[in-house]
């Protein structure tokens, strides 16, 4: 049996990092490790095949060569899966489809033959089954949670890793906290189920056997603190021995703002090779962090936690929605001025969107204000919802925040003020030569001919007198504004 597996195309937003990309050579950020793991689901004896429409175009030959097609997404992938799907139908390849977007919305997709939802390791195997003995059904589903223990290690030896910016892994699944507009609970539940540290180890050795050396490992967690007691007991200690004589790898995830409350923790994670954590954290305005259920967030002081979580030695990037129920034209201000004194250089704002199986979307819908279903697209300047604030007014305001913390003179003030407060782990950096490239490239892209120049040029000067060892990140983090501004020129004007 020959499987071709589709990961469809991510949009041009904040998180594809796409402008950032071309400064180191790499054509996508992260491989698509949910595919990957569901063909370390499939027969041994069966032939399969990766298109990442991120790096490479589907061929008609790909095509004529599978019995079947896997395709898989998240929502914001909805429109290249689409195309996948009738592209596959009109070549006569019977589809299958899982993944958070056809969990979530596989009644919209009438071309596909075989679903398989929620998660894998229960589903699958029902589909095989059926599919061995000639009786395959169209839908497959389950309310249950697998237990990690099932997951195989992913197919790494699918993937051109020279094409990517990092490599992923995934420790846990659910998340103890129950945001209202948040769909994690509704697909991977409340209680965090965590792989077996061996099996953690045994995908980091797949992947440095498989020629990853060097860069950045994502634990792909959407609150990889879910659970600490085995972070700080079994997982975390591992970690830090693997990375004795691997030193090249460092890692980042996500977590929760209650992080800043566990020194030892934080610690931990920075000598395990932590150095990026992206956290939620949505709006400083307790009334709508209470109207969104956000507790883990209210009644805090957050920019003193996120300075805390730098000084700790993690780069702090995050999150932020405007549009809630309770938000007044003053939220547009109250975010930027959040935003800039905080110091988190990396500021994923969006509107408030209401994803299907959440809290908000039931709410929404039971009170008559929803619009089609999410896009999943943070910078698409949409909503699914009718907000409260009249849709010119928010719409007005999201493009102001947007356009202020990525103006050149914000951006680049806010990259001194995360650089005054972060404390890096101890232990020197040896440039690539990926790295003296994106250097090269950013001197002349950013400091020839970018429009911030002049704010470039402060920043090296600034950061070889203050704070040397930090050069290399300050590049980074120069570059990483270039793309978010380029996004913002296109899709947000």
């Amino acid at each position: 049996m020959n499987i071709l597996m589709i990961c469809p195309m991510f949009p041009d937003t904040f998180w594809s990092f796409k402008h950032a990309l071309s400064f180191v050579g790499k054509q996508a950020t992260f491989p698509p490790l949910g595919l990957l793991t569901v063909a370390g689901l499939l027969p041994a004896q069966w032939d399969r095949r990766l298109v990442d429409l991120n790096v490479r175009k589907l061929r008609e030959s790909d095509l004529a060569w599978a019995d079947y097609a896997f395709i898989t997404g998240m929502v914001v992938q909805k429109t290249s899966a689409r195309e996948m799907v009738a592209r596959c139908h009109e070549a006569g390849l019977k589809v299958v489809a899982g993944g958070p977007l056809f969990t979530m919305e596989h009644e919209e997709f009438d071309d596909v033959d075989h679903f398989i939802l929620n998660e894998a390791e229960i589903t699958l195997p029902h589909f095989l089954k059926d599919l061995a003995e000639g009786r395959p059904r169209r839908v497959y589903s389950t309310t249950d949670f697998a237990e990690l223990g099932d997951t195989p290690l992913p197919a790494w030896e699918l993937v051109d890793m020279k094409r990517y910016q990092a490599m992923e892994i995934q420790y846990s699944r659910g998340c103890p906290f129950n945001c209202d507009f948040c769909n994690i609970t509704s697909l991977l539940g409340r209680r965090v189920r965590t792989k077996s540290t061996e099996q953690v180890i045994a995908e980091l050795d797949a992947l440095y056997a498989g020629g990853w050396r060097r860069g950045k490992v994502f634990f792909v967690d959407d609150n990889f603190i879910g659970n600490k007691r085995h972070l700080k007991s079994e997982l975390l200690p591992r970690l830090i021995a693997w990375r004795n004589d691997r030193p090249g790898i460092t890692f980042q995830t996500e977590a929760s703002i209650n992080l800043a409350d566990d020194q030892e923790l934080m610690d931990l994670m920075v000598a395990a090779g932590f150095d990026i954590v992206f956290i939620g954290i949505e709006t400083p305005d307790n009334a709508a962090l209470a109207e969104c259920n956000k507790t883990q967030n209210e009644h805090r002081d957050l920019v003193q936690d996120v300075n805390k979580i730098q000084r700790a030695g993690l780069q702090v990037q995050g999150g932020f929605i405007v549009g809630f129920d309770s938000d007044k034209p003053s939220v547009f201000h109250r975010q930027i001025e959040f935003i800039q004194k905080s110091g988190i250089v990396t500021a994923m704002v969006g509107l408030l969107q209401a994803p299907q199986g959440t809290q908000l979307y039931q709410r929404m819908e039971k009170a008559g204000r929803l619009r089609g279903s999410s896009s999943g697209d943070n910078v698409e300047g949409t909503t699914n919802i009718v907000p409260l604030m009249d849709f010119d007014r928010l719409l007005k305001g999201y493009k102001t925040i947007l356009n202020h913390i990525y103006a050149p003179r914000h951006y680049y003030e806010r990259i001194r003020t995360m650089l005054s407060e972060y404390r890096p782990p101890k232990g020197g950096y040896l440039p690539t030569r990926s790295d003296l490239m994106a250097l090269l490239r950013s001197f002349y892209r950013l400091g020839i001919l970018g429009k911030e120049r002049v704010q470039y040029w402060k920043l090296l000067l600034w950061t070889s007198f203050h704070r040397p060892t930090l050069f290399p990140l300050a590049v980074t983090l120069a570059i990483s504004g270039y793309h978010c501004r380029k996004v913002c020129e296109l899709h947000v004007h």
